[in-house]
């Protein structure tokens, strides 16, 4: 059994499609939610679905060591980013070399790095004229958006498309292809 953690700052719209994708899966748990936002509705999910969760401070994270023995206690195999806005500490990357993805919502190394999330991404696509966009799946290392990518797929931008009609084509694809991608990384 792989135990994996998520952690997400805001809705936690795609930890949701991992909760129910793994709920009857006897190869994959999700044990444990963190988020550093403690307003975030992600940790609504984690009550609704009865699993633990974690709030965690900026000192908690970047200045102790609080996460990594969190995840050591819940004897966590594994983490999955989704919809998480701070850089990674060298010491959990330490701690879980490749054992750490990312879901980032545009085709990198395209808008990526500090900054580059949600609509902010979509804007930016709009903005450049871009004539497709799509998602990333990749492992996490010591700089934003920087690490190996696992899998990327496309999606169409048309000259009439928003950046809430990006945001959409973006979101499919990501309730599509993050359990996939996850489940063939860990099994």
């Amino acid at each position: 059994m792989n135990r994996l953690a998520l952690f997400a700052s805001g809705s936690g719209t795609n930890a949701e499609n991992l909760i129910k994708t793994f709920k009857e899966n006897k190869k994959i748990e999700i044990s444990v939610i963190f988020s550093n936002n403690k307003d975030a509705y992600v940790i609504q999910r984690a009550i609704n679905h009865n699993i633990k969760y974690h709030i965690f401070s900026r000192p908690d994270f970047y200045q102790s060591k609080k996460v990594l023995e969190i995840l050591q206690n819940n004897k966590i195999d594994f983490i999955v980013l989704a919809g998480f806005l701070w850089l990674i500490p060298d010491y959990l990357i330490d701690a879980y070399p490749d054992r750490i993805i990312n879901i980032h919502p545009a085709l990198l190394p395209k808008y990526g790095g500090k900054g580059m999330y949600g609509m902010n991404v979509h804007e930016s696509v709009i903005k450049n004229n871009e004539t497709e966009s799509g998602i990333t799946i990749h492992y996490v290392n010591k700089e934003y958006d920087k690490g190996s990518i696992i899998f990327q797929a496309k999606c169409p931008v048309l000259p009439t498309d928003t950046p809430e009609d990006v945001a959409k084509k973006v979101h499919e694809l990501e309730y599509m292809h993050f359990p996939k991608i996850i489940e063939q990384v860990l099994v």
